[in-house]
């Protein structure tokens, strides 16, 4: 199967354009309260008294119609403050409230990129085990994009300058004062970080989802939700690179996918290669469960997956068999061992 893939490199704002335009679900949770004290000044800029909120109601109308992106996160509200002066642009400030950390999380791995900022708070509150990139505020263009919590927050300037800099990295540094560095998805524990000595994780390209539409925008599947995947589902995209001392930078791409039981993985999966891989013979159908890992030859590498418990692994692009098998065996290994430590 040709199947046309998007490119690895993902700046965030050209992530937005793609993104803001596809994905559509629903919102869920009703408004939270949640009062952030913001500094009133910022050197010459000023805020409003009270920010201007959005919902699901009206969040197309803020976004001009481009609110998709956080409804497929579980948004449940934001909060915007426009900071301004006489003398200089905007300072724009978004915090976005999501059902969970996770969601947040989700947002913010969408795009590594940018300049790491330390905001110096306590060590304490700082996640002690990072499988992701462990900065979680990136700065780049004006632009701040940070995880707190449950909170995305976004803090821009309208135009670039050294004093809007340091104004924005200030209100970085106030608007996550005294919050929690959430722990990252649990889903991310079970990726290896290496594989033997052929294969190491890119932390830096992996990403959290929920939805179909924003898998595509990450790694193009097809325009149907060809995975079933809703905003029960938790997902990640995770590619593993070839270590060589040649300097062949081969990636293979691994796919993981959690559902909320094992007939709804088993359903998924059976969908997925009927529409995937409809010139290949399956291991299994939707009455019976698949055993082992099914690998298979296409024009761009090999295809592995395997049905889990209620996980579904799939790997694409491997430069042969064996590896596709390595690459699905060690993740199992991960499911196993997190399953096993929950039932404990």
């Amino acid at each position: 199967m040709n199947i046309m893939k998007l490119s690895s490199k993902r700046f965030f704002f050209i992530l937005s354009i793609i993104m803001l335009a596809l994905i559509s679900e629903g919102a869920t949770g009703s408004m939270k309260t949640c009062k952030l004290d913001l500094p009133k000044m910022i050197g010459p800029w000023s805020r409003p008294e009270s920010p201007k909120t959005i919902d699901s109601s009206n969040i197309f109308k803020y976004m001009n119609g481009a609110g998709e992106l956080y409804l497929g996160y579980r948004f449940n509200h934001l909060e915007v403050f426009d900071y301004t002066s006489e003398n200089q642009d905007n300072i724009l400030v978004e915090l976005y409230f999501m059902e969970t950390p996770d969601d947040a999380f989700g947002l913010l791995s969408l795009d590594w990129g940018g300049e790491p900022v330390d905001l110096n708070h306590s060590s304490k509150n700082k996640a002690t085990h990072s499988v992701a990139p462990s900065n979680k505020a990136l700065y780049g263009g004006g632009l701040l994009r940070i995880l707190s919590d449950n909170l995305y927050i976004r803090v821009m300037a309208f135009r670039e300058t050294p004093a809007s800099r340091q104004a924005v990295l200030a209100l970085g540094k106030a608007i996550t004062a005294n919050r929690k560095s959430p722990p990252e998805p649990e889903l991310l524990k079970i990726l290896p970080l290496q594989i033997g000595s052929a294969w190491k994780l890119r932390r830096d390209r992996l990403s959290f989802f929920r939805s179909y539409l924003a898998l595509n925008s990450i790694y193009y599947l097809s325009h149907e939700n060809i995975l079933d995947l809703d905003l029960t589902a938790e997902a990640v995209t995770a590619p593993y690179e070839r270590i060589s001392s040649s300097g062949d930078r081969k990636r293979s791409q691994f796919l993981l996918v959690k559902y909320e039981n094992r007939l709804r993985a088993r359903n998924a999966l059976n969908h997925f290669h009927d529409i995937y891989l409809p010139e290949h013979k399956k291991k299994f159908t939707s009455d019976s469960d698949n055993s082992g890992s099914s690998l298979f030859k296409l024009e761009d590498g090999w295809l592995g997956y395997e049905l889990i418990g209620k996980y579904v692994a799939i790997v694409f692009e491997c430069p042969d068999r064996k590896s596709a098998g390595t690459i699905i065996e060690n993740n199992k290994n991960g499911i196993d061992f997190l399953e096993s430590t929950r039932s404990r």
